[in-house]
């Protein structure tokens, strides 16, 4: 069964009951041999104390009303598990208390509560029966005590702990205090003390356990000392935040009185000089009048606003925004169209096409000071100088430069803001930046737009059509803000490897500046120029000291990278100085470094990337492609065979679908021109056609390929190798002819560094090769063609043979990805 404590038994009537004054415990009555016995759920009886008890289940009701007409005799016992309604034997402690019913009232509910006083503790030796309820045989324990000074000292400290338990505990009655006081026994002391202490159910049944009194004693005052520290740190919170509201409280009433009395006699912005400052900031800030009017209406609520309220630090922050905006305030451009093209030149090698718009912008920004800022996008592989070209823009018109990366932004809330509604809402990237730069016409740049994502909280390029449209941005509207701000006037910069992922009302926007891959010159000049004194520096080297020639710079270039710009050509440098200044440590003479040639391969290891020679390619049904990729362009080798079949075209290499599309195109071209092409002997229904593309693990489409499947497969069917140091690009119709295609600059580039020399280019890309820079034309030969008989003729003329023994070709040093 269940039992739990009473509050509806008068407490009044239980302290009537407890013992005489003077402490003595009345001789025990007599009970006899076997008692029944009711286990309890939640309470521990103690010997000497008067406790109220609800009984709830039958069995246990039944007991009471043979208790209560007999003896008035029961045995408590504490149950293990709480939840039990009918505890058997195995579910109760073996210790408890004999104790008297004093009283019985039975309720309507079906209920019963008893008042019962604790008598002895008592150990059970054996239950007689279990039916209707527990009846047990059982062994008085009498408590075991001395008059040792010991005992006498446990028990005052028992005393003086818990009377000090008393005072911090508003829930123990003071009739429990006048009980301490007056128990003089140790024995009876520790039970009013155990049977009154917040302790869990499992510490009191181990102290009623216990009939040796000094060990109970000893037992009571670590819980004592324990929870007189709860009580004195819970006493210590209380009064700190009772100190505290006090205070709040007070130095409300004493602002509601200022404020009053400031009201009363005139005195305008309440009064606080941090308001009037706050005032005349907004005021001198330049902002509209529609702005103002907004500010000062927000200033108004901001005074009367308590200042221990969260809407007081909202409302300051967003007039410390306000405030802190260069709504007229921009910087004065430097206007020396002479010096702007020093400081270009200066600081970036080549880059001619934005360097020119650049200086016609502060040509027309000289004759006209309204002009609207343009919208510059700096495309180009890794590497180019797309992202420090914007400080030397920043440098050269002498404004403020300010960056925002957009690779994997996702939330809208970045440009425009969060709204004032939310929590920690802040303003966009936009206007934190210009708060930050302090000029409204500041250089801006927005690198990696073609990396921004969209997700479940909007989409970011949706957002910057407003921030990079000339006629809009003049009133940007920030969600935070929620008042226009003029974007007009700052000279935005944006940066892509490629422009296929921005959203096409995005780029109508911009004003696209492609830059193409270095050459090898320019690379060299760029290394003389900027990147070895700039690692001789970082490696606290002096010019001196380590020497690298052009030779040296030459070779690394060709042999140690294979990139559009230089990044990787910047590393190797690092490397190369590190290993230097290593080498003038451990020198007892100061001689300079010279970097050889020869040295690299022990500096750097064997070289990393081989030039391509004619050897590629040594047997029919293999032509050279250039493939464009964001990261600059690469070669494309196309490899074709045949086997026995019924007239299959299989393709591999991970091909994309327009990329298969443009081989059934050369095949059907193939099978449709056999007479005119000399393969009348070809059983194509007899044979399978296979075309891979080496590098499987990279995807590749595009129909710039279609020109080169349709070589190799001429060149297998035909049995003539294709030229030597030939490569091609251009896509093909069923009508024979060679269509033009994109990237031709970056593929003219790839096709010079690894060292071809002749190329085959569409016809209609004429205006395309006339951009590719003057040194790689000097050194390439190339070949326009209209239709593809022009194209066979160039790249397999009839009187090159097949070789005797086929061997596979070479997979190339770079994977291309289209």
């Amino acid at each position: 069964m269940s039992t739990r404590e009473e509050e509806s038994i008068a407490i009044q009537e239980a302290a009537a009951s407890l013992p005489a004054a003077e402490g003595a415990r009345p001789a025990a009555p007599t009970l006899p041999d076997v008692l029944p016995v009711l286990g309890l759920s939640d309470i521990v009886v103690f010997p000497g104390l008067i406790v109220p008890l609800l009984v709830e289940t039958p069995s246990a009701i039944r007991l009471i009303d043979d208790v209560v007409a007999g003896d008035r005799f029961v045995g408590l016992v504490l149950q293990k598990q709480p939840e039990l309604e009918n505890p058997g034997p195995d579910e109760l402690w073996q210790h408890g208390c004999a104790s008297r019913v004093l009283r019985m009232l039975k309720y309507p509910d079906n209920t019963v509560r008893v008042l019962v006083e604790g008598v002895r503790r008592m150990r059970i030796l054996g239950y007689e029966t279990r039916e209707p309820y527990l009846r047990a045989r059982h062994e008085l324990l009498r408590d075991t005590t001395d008059q040792s000074l010991e005992v006498t000292a446990l028990a005052r400290q028992v005393r003086e702990k818990f009377l000090e338990v008393v005072e911090l505990s508003p829930a123990l009655a003071e009739q429990v205090k006048v009980a301490v006081i007056n128990s003089e026994e140790p024995a009876r002391l520790s039970d009013v003390v155990a049977a009154n202490l917040n302790l869990s159910l499992e510490a009191r049944q181990r102290l009623l356990e216990e009939s040796r009194v000094r060990e109970r004693l000893k037992g009571l005052l670590p819980l004592l000392v324990h929870e007189l520290e709860l009580l004195t740190l819970g006493s210590k919170i209380q009064k700190e935040v009772t100190s505290s509201l006090s205070k709040s409280q007070r130095d409300y009433f004493l602002r509601e009185q200022i404020r009053v009395i400031q009201r009363e006699l005139g005195e305008p912005n309440g009064g606080s000089p941090d308001l009037a400052a706050l005032q005349a900031q907004l005021r001198e800030a330049g902002m509209l009048p529609e702005t103002l009017a907004l500010a000062e209406k927000e200033l108004e609520r901001l005074r009367q606003t308590p200042i221990t309220s969260p809407e007081y630090t909202l409302v300051r922050n967003y007039l410390d925004v306000l405030a802190g905006l260069p709504w007229a305030r921009s910087t004065p451009d430097k206007l020396d169209l002479a010096e702007a093209e020093r400081v270009l030149d200066r600081q970036h090698f080549g880059l001619a096409k934005v360097k020119d718009r650049l200086l016609e912008f502060l040509a027309v920004l000289k004759l006209n000071q309204q002009i609207k800022g343009p919208i510059l996008c700096l495309v180009g592989p890794p590497g180019v100088g797309k992202t420090s070209l914007g400080q030397s823009v920043a440098d050269a018109l002498g404004r403020q430069f300010l960056r925002i990366s957009l690779g994997g932004m996702r939330d809208e809330a970045e440009i425009r803001g969060h709204r004032r509604t939310y929590v920690g809402a802040l303003p966009g990237r936009v206007i934190q930046g210009l708060r930050r730069a302090g000029s409204n016409n500041p250089v801006l740049l927005l690198d990696e737009l073609d990396k921004i994502g969209a997700d479940f909280r909007g989409d970011p390029a949706a957002a910057l059509l407003e921030v990079l449209d000339p006629t809009q941005n003049r009133a940007f509207v920030d969600h935070y803000l929620e008042v226009p701000f003029d974007l007009s006037r700052v000279l935005f910069l944006t940066t892509a490897n490629w422009l296929d992922p921005v959203h096409p009302a995005l780029r109508d926007r911009l004003e696209v500046i492609e830059l193409p891959s270095y050459t090898a010159e320019e690379k060299l000049a760029i290394a003389r120029r900027h990147l070895v004194p700039r690692q001789i520096v970082e490696h606290g080297l002096r010019p001196n000291q380590v020497r690298i020639p052009n030779a040296t710079l030459r070779h690394l270039i060709r042999d140690y990278t294979r990139e559009p710009g230089v990044r990787q050509l910047e590393r190797e440098i690092a490397a190369i100085t590190r290993k230097a200044a290593r080498r003038l440590v451990r020198r007892r003479r100061k001689l300079p470094c010279r970097i050889t040639p020869a040295d690299l391969t022990s500096l750097l290891g064997p070289p990393r990337f081989l030039a391509e020679t004619a050897e590629r390619i040594r047997d029919c049904g293999i032509a050279l492609g250039l493939a464009w990729t964001p990261v600059g362009g690469e070669l494309l080798f196309i490899e074709a065979t045949r086997m026995p079949g019924t007239g299959k075209l299989l393709l591999t290499g991970s091909l994309g679908d327009v990329m298969k599309e443009s081989a059934q195109a050369a095949h059907s071209y193939l099978r449709a021109q056999a007479d005119t092409l000399g393969l009348n002997g070809v059983e194509f229904d007899k044979q399978d056609l296979h075309v891979h593309v080496p590098a499987g693990a990279t995807p590749k489409d595009g129909p710039s390929a279609g020109l080169t499947i349709l070589v190799a497969l001429a060149s297998l069917l035909t049995r003539r190798r294709v030229l030597p140091s030939l490569a091609m690009t251009g896509e093909i119709s069923l009508r024979g002819r060679v269509l033009p295609v994109g990237g031709i600059q970056e593929k003219v580039l790839a096709a010079a560094r690894s060292g071809l020399r002749t190329l085959i280019l569409p016809a209609q890309n004429r205006k395309d090769w006339d951009e590719v820079p003057t040194g790689v034309r000097r050194r390439l030969e190339v070949r326009f063609v209209d239709n593809l008989a022009e194209a066979l003729e160039a790249a397999i003329p009839a009187s090159r043979p097949a070789p005797a023994r086929p061997r596979r070709p070479r997979r190339p040093a770079s994977r291309p990805s289209t």
